[in-house]
């Protein structure tokens, strides 16, 4: 009953990554199991014992939940891209530190997995200043619209929170690995108060995930051109202006997206003074849906011939 039960913990962390057409290895499915009293030695015999019944399959030293040696190829190819695209993350991210009211920056998405697409993004996540998170959000878009020519490529800024709000309110799948894989950059004190914040993720989904190194991380650093503005855009100024930076901002959201509807607008657009999500597409609600199927398809049996 245990054995089958570590089998389907297995499963979930297959199928979720299944999603991306992900492959992982051993130790990368130890950090995402819901397993806490689980050895590496245990896991390493039930991974052989799927393999063996035909569960799962196992390309190399990585192991899937679909029968598909392409993902492999894919995997490396990501892999060896995003060796490229880290030093860049780790410049832009010591860059966007300085932008006033910026506490803390981290790489999330595909990159912080350690995959890059060939059209993939460097996507940030920000932890601001209380009061100040649609100003610094603001100044960002209007640095990225002029000087970047609106380019995402190494310049996506999607989530950000300030520092008086840092736990993540949506606890699922999707988020809890989102949270679990963040890469500092920018403030690594910063980064471990937010993971302090986040127990929740280990308490409910990955209680074997361990926190990024923060070695290299940049330490917090407000240069006099940062402090200058800040102090400019302080007190009863600073307030107007990002009260007025987040009404425009989610008014143009409503009108651009008008056929979203409330619920669909506040998961992908989520606007709050202290939080603001820009996730148009849905992302989160596709991934967790593919998800479910894929699972629920799993336990129930897929038959395929090995």
């Amino acid at each position: 009953m245990l054995r089958e039960s570590l089998q389907s913990s297995v499963l979930e962390v297959l199928c979720y990554f299944e999603v991306f057409r992900h492959p992982l290895t051993a130790e990368e499915i130890m950090g995402f199991i819901r397993a806490p009293d689980l050895s590496f030695p245990e896991l390493q015999l039930v991974l052989q014992q799927m393999v063996e019944s035909g569960r799962i399959w196992q390309y190399d030293a990585y192991f899937q939940s679909a029968p598909d040696a392409n993902w492999l190829v894919q995997r490396r190819e990501k892999n060896e891209r995003a060796a490229l695209f880290l030093p860049k993350a780790y410049q832009m991210g010591k860059f966007i530190g300085q932008f006033p009211f910026v506490e803390a920056v981290m790489v999330s998405g595909s990159l912080s997995k350690n995959t890059m697409a060939p059209d993939g993004d460097i996507d940030f996540f920000l932890i601001t200043r209380p009061n100040r998170l649609w100003l610094a959000r603001t100044l960002l878009v209007l640095y990225k619209k002029i000087f970047l020519f609106n380019s995402h490529k190494y310049f996506c800024i999607n989530y950000l929170i300030d520092s008086k709000h840092l736990e993540i309110e949506e606890k699922n799948r999707f988020t809890a690995t989102e949270c679990a894989t963040l890469l500092p950059v920018y403030n690594p004190g910063l980064y471990h108060d937010f993971m302090n914040a986040n127990e929740w993720v280990s308490q409910q989904f990955y209680p074997n995930t361990q926190r990024r190194c923060t070695k290299n991380v940049h330490p917090e650093l407000r240069q006099w051109p940062k402090r200058l503005l800040e102090s400019v855009l302080g007190g009863f100024r600073g307030n107007w202006a990002d009260q007025l930076c987040m009404r425009v901002t989610v008014n143009f959201w409503r009108r651009k997206f008008r056929h979203f509807t409330k619920n669909n607008f506040d998961v992908a657009l989520k606007s709050r003074q202290y939080v603001s999500k820009h996730h148009p597409m849905g992302f989160q609600e596709r991934v967790l849906n593919q998800y479910q199927a894929k699972i629920t398809e799993a336990l129930f049996g897929r038959v395929v011939e090995k």
